[in-house]
């Protein structure tokens, strides 16, 4: 209980901040003696969370915290896993966990098994239910409307065939962000001819669903597909190749994959969004260094997020739409992929082509 009120405390101070005008590149938060940082992360079909997302965590905790000691778990989409991951961790003593959670509803119970041992608990990615410390994520409400701007944009004038529409899966929040903020674009400018849920993200269930669509619509009457990430994208592609579709219709994805940015490079695939994870993984260690030493966290400002069980104290960045015109502008000049990672085989000559080398 001392923990949490003190946690209550860190929040007051960060508002605080906030209401001054908090920069935003604050000073990283005193990190006082080592301990135990507890990381649970999703699943790993999606390639960015134990290639970018654990790696830039611990990089940063290693920065702020050097005698901290990492104990990290990835739940493979399973939340039942995932919970039991947690219990493991909190019984080994750790004083904040970052959790990214499979299931946001199941994760509550996680969260309130942390409240009561005294551990703040920091939502990474995903907003979890439940007594949640701190949030960090990007604006999903605007990743959504950012992918079906970008998918209408790619259509221009072509908006009297109808659309297929994959979203993400139905246990992340992320997912129902994302789907809203497209519909706000969507509806109204194209007919949606077929829409569906990919279950745990799975480009297997991306690819039967597309499968589907194909044959209820005709591969030739489908203007584009709007896909929540690079992996269901993939497998929609996949799905149109199989059909005997030469010139794919433009589709839409998210993460920045690097089979993603190589469709693009090569006009698979029209659009991804980028979500600098490297900003995100920073804020979320600051953000636990901050919840376990009781500092106030300054490093961007804040705003609050409902998640139904309290407003929590929340950076949301902004995500950034890449098309074969930007590759080069944007993953490649900061440094997210180099151009010998890209630019492999087949892909050279996209590359030189977008001038890339």
């Amino acid at each position: 209980m001392g923990r949490r009120m003190l946690a209550a405390g860190v929040v007051a101070a960060a508002l605080a901040m906030a209401a001054c005008g908090g920069g935003e590149s604050g000073e990283p938060p005193s990190a006082g003696e080592g301990y135990r940082v507890g990381l649970l992360l999703p699943e790993s079909k999606t390639t960015r969370y134990d290639t970018f997302d654990r790696p830039y965590i611990e990089a940063r905790l290693g920065e702020v915290c050097a005698d901290c000691e990492v104990l990290y778990r990835n739940a493979d989409s399973d939340a039942a896993q995932q919970a039991t991951q947690a219990a493991e961790l909190l019984d080994q003593d750790i004083r904040v966990l970052i959790l990214d959670a499979v299931d946001a509803a199941a994760a509550a119970a996680v969260v309130t098994d942390a409240e009561a041992r005294g551990v703040p608990v920091v939502a990474y990615d995903r907003l979890a239910k439940g007594p949640v410390d701190f949030y960090v994520s990007f604006d999903n409400e605007k990743v959504g409307q950012v992918q079906a701007q970008s998918l209408l944009t790619a259509l221009g004038g072509e908006r009297t065939r109808p659309i297929v529409m994959i979203n993400g899966a139905p246990a992340d929040p992320n997912a129902a962000g994302f789907k809203k903020g497209a519909h706000s674009v969507l509806d109204g400018e194209v007919t949606i001819g077929r829409e569906f849920d990919a279950a745990d993200w799975s480009a297997e269930a991306a690819r039967t669903g597309m499968a589907a669509a194909i044959t209820a619509l005709g591969a030739e009457k489908i203007a584009g597909v709007y896909a929540a990430n690079d992996g269901t994208a993939g497998g929609a592609i996949e799905a149109l190749k199989a059909a005997g579709v030469t010139e794919l219709p433009p589709v839409t994805g998210q993460d920045a994959e690097i089979a993603a940015i190589q469709r693009i490079l090569a006009g698979e695939q029209y659009a991804t969004i980028y979500k600098a994870i490297k900003p995100q993984a920073t804020v979320a260690a600051d953000m636990a260094v901050a919840a376990a030493t009781g500092t106030a966290y300054t490093g961007h400002v804040t705003s609050f997020t409902d998640n139904g069980t309290a407003k929590v104290t929340s950076v949301l960045l902004p995500p950034v739409a890449v098309t074969r015109a930007n590759v080069k502008d944007t993953v490649v000049a900061d440094g997210f992929y180099t151009a010998p990672q890209l630019c492999t085989g087949s892909y050279a000559a996209a590359c030189h082509e977008a001038g890339i080398s």
